[in-house]
């Protein structure tokens, strides 16, 4: 036990350090625009870039993460996150930004499929959603922490930040190195009959997949159309400053960090993975529609506050169904978490983008309803059957 808590410590520290990375770029991502003449579009793909990068590599790296090891992907996967980093802060040219953040997609899709299945090979069905829970609190934790920090070495210089970000990232490959030992395969969960004979990516139809996979799309979907515009929302609507929204961001994500250590596992033991996602996608729907009638800067720092709690309650939830029921297939759904969120991220942007040009109100009506639609999805979701049930079935 106290081993599996030392490793489990070393996974969380890794995380929070690569986002804490990420994080500390935020802040002079506007800088480096000015500073290189980049009009909006540009930063735009410079984001999305990111995203297909991680959609596209993602299938591959789930495999690689079941076949070449847990430990070897994350540490690869923190090796090229440092040389993406450093190549930002070297770069003069929009084509040497435009490689870096693709090589930072294709390290976050090598770094969260080999991290999941880590996770899920050193806990038991017990512990495992607790453990996700801190997991997603560690990413969080990175992000809340990320920005400030960044603001702060960036009174020394504009590139400092990615320089700091590709220091920690190759600290952390090293450390990963050193410290972690490949986990034994834990085939504790169980796997449902229909799977077994699915061949490649055939498997994102077994019925036991497919669901979570779409639930994950529309979320992400909905939710990134959401999130993305946020800023621009309360900006154009309410006038908010840049520390408003910096207030608001940060305590929903504060909340969000101890709703996940301090509820997540509790609820889930509970209710269970797929009636926790069925009442976080309904809070989380209500939430974003009363964006669209809340007026005072109470309520507004209230109701987004409070949306982030469904958010990232859901998240996790859905990653602890699916390590419960992979089996030995930890890195390919892994890597299908990763590509459907990617696939969602890419898109809920850009219709949420159009929609917002046409009225300030309409992203947040758009998440709402695309949100209903996972509500309906998950209404029908039901726990794979065992192995028994099936022979019983077939004895009947």
């Amino acid at each position: 036990m106290k081993k599996q808590n030392m490793t489990l410590s070393i996974l969380l520290m890794n995380l929070f350090i690569a986002f804490l990375g990420i994080g500390l770029v935020i802040p002079v991502l506007p800088t480096i625009m000015n500073e290189m003449n980049l009009s909006g579009s540009v930063v735009g793909y410079l984001v999305a870039a990111f995203a297909v990068a991680q959609l596209i590599v993602s299938p591959l790296s789930g495999r690689w993460v079941d076949v070449f090891g847990r430990k070897r992907m994350i540490v690869i996967g923190l090796l090229i996150f440092s040389f993406s980093e450093f190549l930002f802060a070297i770069g003069n040219t929009v084509e040497i930004l435009f490689i870096s953040r693709i090589l930072g997609g294709v390290s976050a899709a090598f770094i969260m499929p080999a991290v999941t299945a880590f996770i899920a090979d050193i806990t038991t069905l017990e512990s495992r959603p607790k453990a996700l829970g801190y997991m997603s609190a560690a990413i969080n934790t990175g992000f809340i922490i990320g920005p400030g920090l960044g603001g702060l070495l960036a009174e020394i210089g504009p590139r400092i930040p990615f320089f700091a970000a590709a220091g920690l990232a190759l600290f952390t490959a090293i450390l990963s190195t050193i410290t972690l030992r490949e986990p034994e395969r834990n085939h504790e969960e169980q796997k449902e009959e229909v799977g077994a004979g699915k061949p490649g990516l055939g498997r994102i139809f077994v019925p036991m997949y497919f669901i979570a996979f779409i639930v994950i799309f529309i979320t992400a979907f909905g939710l990134s159309s959401f999130e993305s515009l946020f800023s621009l929302f309360v900006d154009h609507k309410f006038a908010f400053t840049p520390k408003d929204i910096a207030i608001i961001i940060t305590g929903g994500a504060v909340v969000g960090t101890i709703a996940q250590v301090a509820l997540f596992g509790r609820l889930t033991n509970k209710w269970g993975e797929i009636r926790l996602i069925r009442y976080c996608l309904i809070f989380s729907a209500i939430l974003v529609t009363a964006m669209t009638v809340v007026e005072s800067y109470a309520m507004i720092l209230f109701v987004t506050i409070v949306v982030f709690i469904g958010f990232d309650l859901l998240r996790p939830a859905v990653t602890s169904y699916l390590s419960r029921v992979a089996g030995n297939e930890q890195g390919f759904v892994g890597g299908m978490n990763s590509m459907f969120t990617s696939i969602g991220n890419v898109f809920g942007p850009i219709v949420g983008g159009i929609l917002f040009d046409i009225n300030l109100n309409y992203p947040y009506y758009f998440a709402a309803m695309v949100l209903m639609a996972g509500i309906a999805v998950a209404m029908v979701w039901k726990e794979p059957k065992t192995l028994a049930e099936h022979a019983l079935e077939k004895i009947k």
